[in-house]
């Protein structure tokens, strides 16, 4: 993306993919940190298409206690209608910028990115997200929409791309995940997808790894999704997410990250997610959104 560019923001308030609440007010959070005056500053022109309406805890039926796939049918609505939404934002050539909101939205944002296009998938989070309804030990769908993406899950909720997969696993990477289900471990060592654990940014250094991941995401490809959970972070750093994970990478780690990313030119879409304002600090880990942000898209130091 260049200085003039337009970046489309779409906010996700949906809070029914997690296990606890307070993810659905991400969205407001991240805007409340300056997100789109920062994006207008640095040469972009944003358009902000408020929030895709979402059900509510409160006014939707609950599931029964013994579910494996919590809240299916409204996850998968919102899902539909978020990856149709994206892809009219891609047809009119503006880059997707979705706020969430829990990790199942992911499904529906992804796969309109990739409607049109074969995308890599960069996945940065400290949970691998790659559990199905055999697998899962919660039922909660944000812990799956990385097996649903690759073609691995329900069919209700696998073919928002028009095809199954969205994402060819042989270009899907995984980042600096740390907290891995039994089953889901299993699953995942079965796979083609690339991933890099927190050993491998510890032992290689981030550069390396944000380095193989770029060529594993592009190779192939016309670009690459990219899905940023900020539970990632070190909760330290991040205290405001839904599922906090010790020993995360450092802030500087991640803009890294991202100024790798920008370098690369091959960024198409990007969702930021699980930012919890009710576990947060005067807003810190929404700030710390927004400053990733402006990384992935170009912000420099010098």
């Amino acid at each position: 993306m260049s200085s003039g560019s337009q970046i489309a923001i779409l906010g996700v308030p949906i809070d029914l993919g997690a296990g606890r609440r307070g993810v659905d007010m991400g969205p407001s959070a991240i805007r409340y940190a300056g997100l789109s005056r920062r994006l207008g500053e640095l040469g972009y022109q944003v358009v902000d298409f408020g929030n895709l309406t979402v059900p509510m805890v409160e006014t939707t039926p609950p599931p029964p206690p013994d579910s494996r796939l919590r809240y299916l049918e409204p996850i998968a609505d919102m899902c539909g209608r978020l990856a149709r939404q994206v892809a009219d934002i891609v047809q009119q050539g503006m880059l997707p910028l979705i706020l969430g909101g829990d990790h199942s939205l992911t499904i529906g944002s992804a796969s309109g990115s990739a409607r049109q296009r074969r995308l890599g998938l960069i996945w940065i989070d400290a949970h691998a997200d790659f559990n199905d309804e055999h697998t899962t030990p919660s039922g909660n769908i944000h812990g799956m929409p990385l097996a649903v993406l690759t073609g691995r899950g329900h069919p209700t909720l696998t073919g928002f791309a028009g095809r199954i997969p969205a994402f060819d696993p042989a270009h899907v990477v995984l980042i600096a995940v740390r907290d891995l289900d039994p089953l889901e471990r299993e699953a995942l060592r079965a796979s083609p997808i690339t991933v890099f654990t927190m050993h491998e940014i510890d032992r290689c250094g981030m550069a390396t790894v944000m380095e193989r991941a770029l060529a594993i995401a592009t190779t192939g490809t016309e670009g690459f999704h990219l899905s940023f959970d900020l539970d990632v972070v070190d909760p330290r750093e991040a205290p405001g997410v839904g599922t906090p994970v010790s020993s995360g990478i450092s802030a500087r780690e991640s803009h890294l990250a991202m100024e790798l990313i920008a370098e690369s030119g091959a960024l198409r879409s990007l969702d930021v997610v699980e930012v919890n304002p009710i576990l947060d600090e005067r807003n810190a880990t929404a700030q710390l959104a927004v400053d990733l942000v402006l990384s992935a898209l170009g912000k420099r130091i010098l």
